[in-house]
């Protein structure tokens, strides 16, 4: 019977530990954001021929760029971008805290040995002769394994999992973010090579303008305001192209750094682009349902969350006792003696310690629930962000195709006009000034054409990755 007792005073805790988890268990709750059937629609229809709502969402978006150039460097950025390898290595520290929450599970073990010389103190005896300088000899082996009963320990693995998931959603942001940034660098390295060449024949056109009208001055034709007007005009089209030029280099550097080379250290298939790449179809946008799905700083935030809820039992468990099996064996005694059964020792039995719950100990439990508080807010402004972004880039996108379709049309009546104005001037009809003024026209027009372009590359880049594409390892 005495045995059966000994059993069944063992046995419970393990029974306890099976069956008992403070805390809330986590889910997504139901008055989430994310959860909102709002949220989870179509997006508004401020789109039209630029978009696929239909289409789901490509990971590997560039390809649609069909650029061979842009899939490597995407490639390359991926592999070797210093923000994605510090990325990785906080990836990697996650999952090391991770395998050490489910380590403590486990039976702790501890051994010792000591050997020394000593002599002990006469006087701690209550005696008035010195006693003998011994060699003495101390090995021990100790193991405990704590039952958990509350789940304590399950609790803090919970979090410490979703705080590695939350590194891996993480991790995704920075590789959306950096295959984002690829593509607008080497689009931008494309259109300043572009607005510099339309820049040079808008310096041509002035130049010609101011030779025409110094020599109908010369001629006694003109006055002294066409030749100083002329010349201003050409002064500023000069000016434009320092600026151009600087961006045309700033491109190059933003994209060795994202490649993790030195300034300028680019392939030279990027530094020769002279016309950016712009996909053949409508961008497949998919609706708020598949965003909230995709994104992975929503899903970043949503782990936090998780990890947030699992510390409420973490801190909840601490007001409740703790029950360990420990268990004990070794020697103790004269070196002379060692290993000798009268040395030996051994214990093993249940340790039961509790410390009763104070102010601080509940008002920790607060903490925690408040923490979980702030992570939901968090987790709900994320949602919303992440609709704000889309939404703003959908009509950003479809407000810029529609100006670039408009200066379009400009240029072809510009190009009409020119036309027609050189073919007068070449029939005696009209001076040239009239075909060179058509031609300035022109000129102006592909001027504003090309920041057009430029404007739509931009925001067609922004809708990418507000779209939350690119993150996956086998895009």
């Amino acid at each position: 019977m005495n045995r059966r007792l000994a059993f069944a005073s063992l046995a419970w805790p393990l029974l306890l530990a099976a069956c008992t988890t403070v805390g809330p268990d986590y889910r997504v709750p139901d008055k989430a954001m994310v959860n909102d059937t709002r949220a989870n629609g179509a997006f508004l229809a401020e789109h039209g021929a630029g978009t696929d709502a239909a289409a789901p969402v490509r990971d590997d978006w560039w390809k649609l760029y069909n650029d061979a150039t842009l899939d490597g460097l995407e490639r390359q950025a991926l592999q070797a971008n210093a923000s994605l390898r510090a990325a990785d290595a906080n990836l990697r520290r996650a999952g090391a805290l991770l395998a050490a929450a489910e380590a403590e599970h486990e039976v702790t073990t501890t051994a010792s040995a000591t050997a020394q010389r000593t002599l002990i103190s006469a006087q701690s005896y209550l005696q008035e002769e010195k006693l003998p300088t011994f060699n003495g000899a101390v090995t021990g082996v100790e193991a405990s394994y704590d039952f958990d009963l509350f789940g304590k320990l399950r609790r803090g693995v919970e979090a410490a999992s979703a705080d590695a998931e939350a590194a891996m959603a993480a991790r995704d942001v920075v590789r959306i973010t950096v295959a984002a940034q690829v593509a607008a660098s080497y689009v931008g390295i494309c259109e300043a090579a572009h607005d510099m060449d339309v820049a040079n024949r808008t310096v041509q056109v002035q130049q010609r303008g101011a030779d025409v009208a110094k020599r109908l001055f010369d001629a006694g034709l003109g006055n002294r305001l066409d030749v100083t007007r002329a010349s201003a005009q050409l002064d500023l089209a000069r000016a434009a192209l320092p600026p151009l030029q600087r961006r045309h280099e700033a491109a190059q550097y933003a994209l060795a750094a994202l490649l993790g080379h030195v300034p300028g250290d680019i392939p030279d298939a990027a530094k020769s682009c002279t016309a950016a790449p712009a996909p053949n179809q409508p961008i497949p946008v998919g609706d708020g349902m598949a965003l909230l799905k995709r994104r992975p700083d929503i899903r970043e935030a949503e782990r936090k969350l998780a990890a947030a809820t699992a510390r409420i039992g973490i801190a909840t468990a601490d007001l409740y006792p703790s029950v360990s099996l420990g268990a004990s064996a070794g020697t103790n005694g004269l070196l002379a003696d060692y290993g000798q059964a009268p040395q030996r020792y051994w214990s093993i039995g249940p340790l039961i310690s509790w410390t009763l719950p104070t102010r601080s100990a509940r008002e920790r439990v607060e903490v925690a629930k408040a923490g979980a508080d702030v992570a939901l807010a968090s987790f709900d402004q994320t949602v919303i962000q992440a609709l704000k972004e889309t939404q703003t880039a959908l009509s950003d996108y479809a407000h810029a195709l529609d100006r670039e379709e408009t200066l379009r049309e400009a240029l072809a009546d510009a190009t009409t006009a020119s036309k027609q104005a050189a073919d007068l001037y070449r029939a005696g009809r009209t001076p040239y000034l009239s075909a060179l003024d058509a031609e300035r026209t022109r000129v102006t027009a592909e001027t504003a054409l090309t920041e057009a372009e430029s404007a739509v590359s931009d925001t067609r880049i922004h809708l990418f990755y507000a779209l939350g594409g690119g993150w996956q390892d086998g895009g």
